[in-house]
């Protein structure tokens, strides 16, 4: 069995990332094989987590998969690993039946929370306590303190901590030089960030939590039970090739691997930097931050008549989220400033300040490159940006939390476009569609 933590909180912005980042780090250099996992859909926490443990980061989401499918997930790629460190989202009970306490529960892992103790005193040690008592089947197993200030608020809170008979784990005092920037869909991803000095947060982790006694609170998870599933068997055989850069860096690796796994040989290339796509039976154009890099991905005219090209050619393209803005005439930034694009799909994408955020189910309106008319598929939405759009929708999509529907994404021939993220390993059907739709297309061809 592999041993287990979750690192939660109260919230949002208490430190866990930082935690999680600084926890991985001092395992590996303790010996420790390591594994890393995010709760809920995230693609940049993942990245530092990826970073820290010099291993990959997978993300454990209950609307995305099945609860059976993310206890798969976790015991296919914890295998053989010593130690297991989960990030969780928001805070430790947010997010109703995704929360980070069912992924908990799920699991039977012990939870360590952050609690942020800038300007608490007692109330943290309250804050704990309701962590704890709110449901008794969560193993609270300890605290981290962060943003610490003296040696005696350290003990005001500490103290306080005893009588409920919770765990100090460790106390970080305040550093500026361990806070992640941040930008409009969470943090700075890493690949805008590498000066980001791990090595630095593994020391102060190492200086101010007991790691012997996170790695004994590790050792009170419990078996986790169930089938060990396999990756998929390959039915088809394509080249599919993925955008991947500073503009296009959002993807599940749980879900690159279940192309892979399905028959998919995969080669990345970069809308940014490289002169034109390469050959391939299909392409993916990933979510990330094309409004940052717009000025580039406009001058890059070689590409982008490249992508129009394979699209009027009959290729087979799915594009979410940024990929979605990239295929469009035009792109407009939050300064105003209107960029060329692709031009594969004839609407303009632009930025604004009201975010979209949650989980969605989509059905199909018609037969498309991943599913056929009717059928419904889980993901969710995370952007700042529209497109004006008017007609040859893709999907009618309703929003899980308040039951809104309205009709989105674009799919017309072979290209499907569209906001939402989905996780092939969550639906595996998804990749088999997309490549014995490839399959089709070549014998067309």
């Amino acid at each position: 069995m592999t041993r287990r933590i979750i690192i939660s909180g109260a919230g949002s912005h208490c430190g866990k990332t930082t935690v999680a980042c600084g926890l991985l780090s001092a395992f590996r250099e303790h010996g420790l094989k390591v594994c890393a996992y995010k709760t809920g859909p995230d693609y940049i926490d993942t990245q530092y987590l990826r970073n820290a443990g010099r291993c990959e980061a997978y993300n454990l989401d209950t609307w995305l998969m099945t609860p059976e499918r993310v206890r798969e997930l976790f015991m296919m790629t914890s295998r053989g690993k010593d130690i297991a460190v989960i990030e969780g989202a928001m805070g430790l009970y947010d997010g109703g039946m995704n929360s980070t306490a069912e992924i908990a529960k799920l699991l039977h892992a012990p939870v360590i929370a952050v609690i942020n103790a800038k300007s608490v005193g007692e109330t943290a040690a309250s804050i704990a306590l309701g962590l704890r008592e709110y449901d008794h089947e969560i193993n609270l197993a300890g605290v981290i303190l962060n943003h610490a200030g003296s040696d005696s608020h350290v003990k005001i809170i500490s103290d306080s901590l005893e009588r409920t008979g919770i765990k100090l784990l460790g106390a970080i005092k305040r550093n500026d030089k361990l806070i992640i920037p941040e930008r409009h869909l969470g943090l700075l991803p890493l690949n805008e960030n590498m000066n980001y000095d791990f090595a630095s947060v593994r020391a102060v982790i190492e200086s101010c939590v007991n790691i012997d006694e996170v790695i004994r609170v590790s050792e009170s998870s419990c078996e986790t039970h169930g089938s060990l599933s396999s990756w998929p068997c390959a039915s088809h055989k394509a080249g599919i090739a993925i955008a991947r850069d500073e503009a296009f860096n959002f993807y599940y690796p749980e879900s690159i691997e279940t192309l892979k796994h399905t028959g998919a040989e995969i080669i990345y290339f970069s809308p940014l930097h490289d002169e034109c796509i390469p050959k391939a039976d299909g392409y993916i154009f990933g979510g990330g931050f094309p409004e940052i890099f717009a000025r580039e991905l406009e001058m890059n005219t070689s590409m982008r008549e490249s992508v129009r090209k394979a699209a009027n050619s009959g290729a087979c393209i799915l594009a979410e989220c940024g990929g979605y803005m990239y295929l469009c005439d035009s792109l407009t930034d939050r300064a105003g400033k209107k960029y060329n694009m692709a031009g594969v799909i004839h609407c303009d994408s632009f930025m604004t300040d009201k975010p979209v955020i949650g989980y969605i189910e989509a059905k199909a309106l018609s037969d498309n490159i991943l599913c056929s008319e009717g059928d419904i598929i889980r993901g969710h939405e995370f952007h700042y940006s529209r497109v004006n759009q008017t007609d040859t929708f893709a999907f009618n999509m309703t929003r899980r939390r308040t039951g809104e529907s309205y009709s989105g994404g674009y799919a017309h021939g072979n290209i499907l476009a569209s906001y939402l993220h989905m996780n092939f390993f969550g639906n595996i059907k998804l990749a088999e569609r997309f490549l014995s739709r490839i399959d089709i297309n070549q014998t067309s061809r």
